[in-house]
């Protein structure tokens, strides 16, 4: 929980008024706000959240059941609402996060318009989304407090001090960010420039991935192409680097491989001696062995154990992995990134399955026994589908009956309630736990979550209210739903902060103060 000192001392902390000609100040008004204003700047957020960070991550290591999770916001008001919404079910943010999605900055920050994820937006749209997203989360603690200070000025004796408690343990909204900085955005340079940007915003935790800057793409689509180690390396220092100029000196660093669906190198990694990082990199090549009359005019070759071999090149001059060395370049991209500055790893995967993710890991730990890893539950895979297809092979492998099953149909409505289904469904459900304790998952989060669920919710909005519903479509589906439910964005001159306004007005111009919540205030309705 977040301590606040209470009002009393708070206000003493107040220069004499009297020696200062303040006469007119209220010290404990001036208490007030500070409490409602706790982080001055990003650097105090960055701070304050990579010190979570590290606590939880210390947690983890000693218990796999205290993983953290967090949903993807491309808005602050998405972001707060979410906040809002867990301290309401939850009574606590703890082990909660932020992320923040370059996709989602692409698709719907960049004043380009929609984009691909593949670093063609702004670089200082990051940086913005992310003092955005802690400008609405520190107005949410602003509101929350407002709320409790009328509440407290309003209440009887008896009731103060259960009021009062409330206000001196209050918990912050702001919670640590992970913040994509996709491939770096150019070379390491770029990679720092944007990191202290994004740093000075409020970041704690900034996540790089191992692929070609001006080659980047999403990491569920094809045509991936990676970076030999000693280039990744570098910007990993870079934003360390970052942290460290800035301040926090716990900061942290999440390093992203590709690997997995990147068949593709743009460049020959340099190696000086055998076995050593730049040649493990080129062992990965798909190669042929060629003798001086086999050799043609501009051909690349390398020395390999004593043979001449050339890369296969592709017309894009982009050089090919040997098929099905995924694996084994996504454990080695993980173990060297750990052992050269970063903190958590990011393998990107083509399907969520905890056999798969933990046999990397299991490789991994083997040379760095406290590895974990931050997983995407991306909204790119068909959870539906890869999850019956996974029972669906175990009931086969079991050598149960699976005549009624269509494998490459499983997403028929008309199997939702058949025994595989329900499994399946189960499996989804527990995934984060399962996968947190199995294969070393410390962080779970969604890219994508919110994007999806505005378009959601807009199209049942959009049918019903240009449909026979009319206003009745907005009605029950949003505003009932909002009261009974107890969404705090129903009143939502509140949550803009019109009473926040009204108390500031009273600070500031006393009985003489124009207020907006008076008795003809419809919000009065709510």
């Amino acid at each position: 929980m977040t301590k606040h000192i209470d009002n009393k001392n708070n206000a003493s902390n107040i220069p004499e008024m009297s020696t200062l000609n303040w006469s007119s100040i209220s010290p404990e008004y001036v208490a007030r706000m500070r409490m409602q204003n706790r982080f001055k700047t990003g650097l105090d957020i960055a701070k304050y959240t990579a010190a979570i960070m590290r606590k939880d991550m210390n947690e983890y290591d000693k218990d796999s059941s205290k993983y953290t999770q967090s949903l993807g916001c491309w808005h602050g008001f998405i972001g707060q609402q979410k906040l809002i919404s867990i301290k309401k079910h939850f009574q606590t943010t703890e082990k909660k996060y932020l992320y923040l999605s370059g996709w989602m900055i692409a698709a719907l920050r960049s004043e380009f318009g929609p984009l691909p994820d593949q670093s063609m937006h702004e670089k200082t749209s990051v940086a913005s989304l992310i003092a955005e997203l802690y400008t609405f989360l520190r107005q949410a603690d602003a509101r929350e407090l407002g709320d409790l200070y009328r509440k407290l000025d309003k209440a009887n004796e008896s009731d103060k001090q259960e009021i009062q408690n409330n206000i001196d343990n209050f918990q912050t909204h702001v919670v640590p960010i992970i913040a994509d900085i996709d491939a770096g955005f150019g070379n390491e340079e770029a990679t720092y420039l944007m990191a202290k940007q994004m740093i000075e915003a409020g970041a704690c935790a900034i996540q790089i991935e191992n692929q070609v800057s001006d080659e980047k793409q999403c990491g569920h689509q094809d045509g991936k192409v990676t970076v030999p180690h000693a280039d990744f390396l570098a910007k990993i220092n870079a934003v360390r680097y970052a942290f460290l100029e800035l301040g926090v000196d716990d900061g942290i660093i999440v390093a992203r491989t590709d690997s997995l669906g990147a068949g593709l190198t743009k460049q020959i990694a340099i190696t000086n001696e055998k076995g050593d990082l730049g040649d493990q990199y080129n062992s990965f090549l798909d190669v042929e062995e060629v003798d001086g009359s086999s050799m043609k005019h501009g051909d690349v070759m390398i020395n390999q154990d004593g043979k001449l071999v050339r890369p296969k090149r592709l017309p894009s001059n982009l050089y090919q992995f040997k098929e099905g060395t995924g694996e084994a370049r996504c454990i080695l991209d993980s173990i060297t990134s750990l052992q050269n500055g970063a903190d958590l790893i990011w393998i990107e995967t083509e399907k969520p399955h905890i056999g798969q993710i933990g046999a990397m890991m299991d490789e991994i730990k083997k040379v760095v026994p406290n590895a974990k890893l931050v997983y995407n539950n991306s909204p790119s895979f068909n959870w539906t589908l890869n999850f019956r297809q996974q029972v669906f092979d175990s009931m086969e492998k079991e050598g149960k009956d699976i005549t009624a099953y269509d494998r490459n149909d499983l997403m028929n409505v008309s199997y939702d309630e058949t025994e595989l289904a329900i499994e399946a469904d189960n499996k989804i459900r527990t995934f984060q736990a399962d996968a947190a304790r199995e294969a070393g998952i410390f962080h779970h989060l969604i890219t994508l979550p919110t994007y999806h669920t505005a378009a959601l919710s807009t199209d049942n909005l959009a049918k019903e209210y240009f449909g026979d519903q009319g206003m009745l479509g907005y009605v029950a589906n949003v505003q009932r739903k909002e009261i009974r439910e107890g969404i705090a964005c129903v009143k939502h001159q509140n949550m803009s902060g019109s009473d926040m306004g009204d108390d500031h007005k009273e600070y500031f111009a006393g009985e003489a103060a124009l207020k907006a919540a008076g008795e003809d205030n419809t919000m009065n309705q709510f």
